[in-house]
């Protein structure tokens, strides 16, 4: 279907680029008036020679010079005598009105006292006279005169034209949209057959594209194309490919732009930014508007204006809200927004009339994240070693474009080592390099802390399989790595609901390492830090959010709207809160005497683990299994 006139293009473009007629005219005038007052000066300039001092001195002593004149009180123009044989001199073009020499002198007075000195000997014939004359150099004044109008136009220019269009990017265009326009032969060639997973999402969109495409088949039963779809979920899940590959499914023109660019320092920009960008689309309807990141502009406006409130983001909103769905009519018009914070969004912005969808976009499954990395390993060279389904059960939690980044990791690896293809190995240490970090292996560790990061991972090792939590060991390592010093790898379970008991011996594995220093080594060490940080928000979710606690009972304080007014104030009493305190500490206690009573009676086990880590570095899942000597799940 055509989207755009093509004598409209050109209108277009002729504004945007647009210098009007005097700006032409201008752009031709001033170069040939420059050349002209250059031919000018250069015609006009004297054929004559500079001399010395010196020089002039021997002129007049030898009776050459006929007169002198000083111009301006800063040159004297010797002009020779016409009955002196140099006439004939080659390298002068003798006129009897020019002069023939020039030489700068100091002032008037001394170069008149130096002259009476020479001459007073001299017969009262041979004596010279000294005239006086001052010049108007035209050229000078001219230029100087067009100097600064020249910086003025030069200046005007510049400030008038942007990079693309010269649109947004001037002066005078604060309050003009900077949304990319992709139409024609620049839209994207992505479609729904890149977009892997993501099935519903993809159902959902598929039904808006085909509305744009054959409206007729809805508008006749009296349906009315969604204003705002609103693509919700965590960073890297695929919002911006999926208003991609819409943008190059229904083939219509297209407006991207971020959340970020409507704001500005000056007040009134965003709001003008808004109506001219709606403006713009309803000139090319049916038309797509993309905001990436609409929670820049259309965070919740809260009660309390002080902390979390800006006037120019409010007006923006406020001019967002009233384009969607005010009195004007939008129709053909939809607006595609993303947001990875939609818990904080304004209420008024997610009501049907303005986003009539919201799609939310999960973390892929299995089976997802399966079809993500055949879409990534596609454009890949790989041998037949690479298990694409058992990449995708070691990725539980990663999105598409954590998958895209342990591809490329692994591509980068198989480059470095001159290999011809990508194998299983490259793919694994991509995958470690991913979730811990780079490799330290010449970081000088000594040999005693050595031994209590050995004893600190076996803990956490041995507690995974004697205790049934939420993950499957997969190896353990004691090599440095980011900011750790040993880490252990886990292949998590992908639940949707999780026992009391699961989550407490999860705190108990989180506690092992530390447990394991006590046991072994009889006292702790600062290295539990990150596992004490994270034990402590678990616990605080338990008691707090899923009411996992029989003092605090069924109740959960947990806020997913985001419309808490103060994040100053509890929504629990003091009271409340110490009874909170209480019972995530005696659940971290009991958690920490469970794993310890555990570990002691498993010593000679976590003794075995440890010097095995001490001398293999890494030790893997079946090593474990030697040394427990049981289904490490059956427990």
């Amino acid at each position: 279907m055509s989207t755009s006139d093509p004598g409209s293009q050109k209108q277009e473009k002729g504004k945007t680029r647009g210098l009007g007629k005097p700006w032409r005219l201008l752009n031709l005038l001033l170069p040939l008036i420059l050349l002209a007052l250059f031919l000018y000066q250069f015609m006009n300039s004297a054929d004559f020679k500079e001399i010395s001092w010196n020089d002039f001195e021997k002129l007049l002593e030898s009776r050459k010079v006929g007169k002198v004149v000083i111009v301006n009180k800063e040159t004297a123009e010797v002009y020779l005598r016409q009955d002196t044989s140099h006439r004939k001199s080659r390298d002068l073009n003798f006129n009897q009105e020019s002069p023939q020499y020039y030489f700068n002198i100091g002032s008037p007075e001394v170069f008149e006292e130096k002259l009476y000195r020479i001459q007073e000997s001299f017969p009262e014939k041979d004596k010279i006279k000294t005239e006086y004359k001052t010049e108007k150099n035209w050229f000078t004044n001219v230029l100087l005169w067009l100097f600064p109008f020249v910086i003025f136009f030069l200046a005007m220019r510049w400030l008038s034209r942007g990079a693309e269009g010269f649109r947004g990017n001037s002066i005078f265009s604060f309050g003009q949209s900077g949304a990319r326009l992709f139409e024609n032969d620049k839209i994207t060639n992505i479609t729904f057959n890149d977009l892997a997973g993501l099935d519903e999402a993809k159902q959902e969109m598929k039904e808006t594209v085909d509305f744009l495409k054959n409206p007729q088949d809805y508008t006749r039963l009296g349906a009315r194309i969604p204003k705002g779809i609103l693509l919700i979920g965590p960073p890297g899940t695929g919002k911006t490919l999926m208003a991609r590959a819409v943008a190059g499914e229904a083939r219509v023109s297209f407006f991207s732009l971020s959340g970020s660019e409507f704001v500005e320092m000056f007040v009134g920009v965003g709001a003008s930014r808004v109506r001219d960008l709606f403006k713009r689309a309803k000139e090319k309807a049916p038309c797509i508007i993309f905001i990436d990141e609409i929670d820049a502009i259309g965070r919740s406006r809260g009660k309390i204006q002080s902390f979390n409130s800006n006037d120019e983001r409010e007006n923006t909103l406020n001019q967002l809200l009233a384009e969607m769905d005010g009195f004007s009519n939008n129709s053909g018009v939809i607006v595609l927004a993303a947001t990875n914070r939609g818990d904080i969004l304004d209420r008024a912005l997610l009501r049907p009339g303005r986003f009539d969808r919201r799609i939310y976009l999960e973390l892929p499954d299995l089976r997802e994240r399966k079809e993500i990395f055949n879409v990534h390993i596609r454009p890949l060279l790989i041998d037949e070693t690479v298990d694409v389904e058992a990449l995708a059960a070691q990725t539980p939690g990663f999105s598409g474009a954590d998958v895209a980044n342990i591809c490329n990791e692994a591509a980068l690896i198989a480059a470095r080592r001159k290999k011809t293809k990508i194998g299983k190995e490259e793919f694994s240490e991509a995958l470690d390099r991913v979730i811990g970090g780079l490799e330290k292996r010449k970081k000088i560790i000594s040999p005693k802390e050595r031994n209590i990061v050995a004893f600190h991972e076996a803990g956490h090792a041995l507690a995974t399989c004697y205790l049934k939590g939420l993950k499957e060991i997969v190896k353990v390592s004691i090599i440095p790595r980011g900011r750790s010093l040993g880490a252990a790898w886990y292949r998590p379970e992908e639940l949707q609901l999780i026992t009391f008991t699961q989550l407490q011996n999860e705190i108990c594995i989180m506690l092992a390492g530390r447990a394991a220093e006590e046991v072994i080594l009889g006292e702790i060490t600062s290295g539990a830090l990150d596992d004490l940080e994270r034990v402590t928000k678990q616990a605080y979710s338990m008691i707090a959010f899923y009411g996992l606690s029989g003092k605090i009972g069924n109740i959960s304080f947990y806020d997913s709207t985001g419309s808490q007014e103060s994040p100053f104030q509890k929504p629990y009493s003091e009271e409340t809160a110490k009874i909170i305190d209480e019972e995530v500490r005696n659940l971290v206690n009991t958690a920490y005497q469970k794993v310890k009573t555990l570990l002691e009676e498993h010593k000679q086990e976590l003794q075995k683990t440890g010097e095995l880590l001490l001398e293999k570095e890494v030790i893997y899942k079946e090593d474990l299994e030697k040394i427990v000597q049981l289904n490490p799940r059956n427990n």
